[in-house]
């Protein structure tokens, strides 16, 4: 028992390190196999982000008001994560409407210089989010809200490994981050991503859970199309843009079936 929890700790310190910019201790074991394994705990990352998030949100919120530690929390996320899916939101939007070839989209997705259609996204998105949150705090719905978004957005984005084509070594020259996490899952292993990715939903009023689901399944196999349409596969990326769509749409379904109970 104490061999497998210590292997299993080992495997979520990698998804820590990996999806984060959180301290990590040095004895750490890295392999590739071992960084596939890991992915399974990406949303076991999200929730020790909404955790801090949410600490930080009720000590602070408090002293400067609801607005102030919303844009506080927003930086702080960003910071926690190296801004990792921003990032890949970015790259996305610029490689897919500013390339006409497969191979153009790719070449611009791993340029690292953010263009016209990254930086619209990626300012639309923080504000999207700044607007969303603050609109959940003041009916007392933060929290839970990123103890379901954090989780599931990473969920449904790391599910899009299992039939999708990862395209690592389509541009020459250039590698890929995510290379080692690229593979699919068992169905026991899916299940158990998904299961955790959810598990705030007990928290939710019954039929909120269920436009949630639907709504993010939904997201999820638009995205897949939206991908396929442009790239015909996935990179980091594009795993990247479709956590922080999930992120925001889980909040927008949220908000919505609040206003509607009100």
């Amino acid at each position: 028992m104490h061999t497998w929890l210590k292997y299993h700790l080992n495997l979520f310190c990698l998804a820590l390190g990996f999806f984060s910019r959180l301290p990590m201790a040095k004895n750490i074991q890295y392999s590739p196999s071992k960084m596939r394994r890991a992915t399974r705990y990406f949303p076991l990352v999200g929730w020790l982000l909404a955790s801090l998030l949410s600490a930080v949100y009720w000590m602070i919120a408090p002293l400067v008001g609801i607005s102030p530690a919303i844009c506080l929390l927003i930086v702080l996320s960003l910071l926690m994560t190296g801004a990792l899916h921003e990032d890949g939101l970015a790259d996305t939007f610029d490689g897919f409407f500013g390339g006409f070839t497969q191979e153009r989209k790719l070449a611009i997705m791993k340029d690292s210089r953010n263009g016209t259609y990254g930086t619209c996204a990626l300012v639309m998105a923080l504000l999207s989010k700044f607007v969303l949150l603050n609109a959940l705090a003041e009916q007392d719905l933060l929290v839970v809200s990123l103890l379901l978004a954090y989780p599931l957005s990473r969920a449904m984005a790391i599910s899009l490994v299992q039939d999708m084509p990862h395209l690592s070594n389509q541009v020459p020259g250039r590698g890929s981050k995510s290379e080692p996490a690229a593979k699919p899952f068992s169905p026991k292993v899916m299940c158990l991503v998904l299961i955790t990715g959810a598990l705030a939903c007990v928290l939710l009023p019954f039929w909120t859970v269920v436009y949630v689901l639907i709504g993010c399944s939904i997201l999820r196999y638009w995205l897949r199309f939206w991908m396929t349409k442009h790239i015909n596969g996935y990179t980091g990326d594009c795993l990247g843009t479709a956590q922080q769509l999930q992120e925001l749409l889980i909040y927008m379904i949220i908000l919505s079936n609040s206003q509607i109970t009100l």
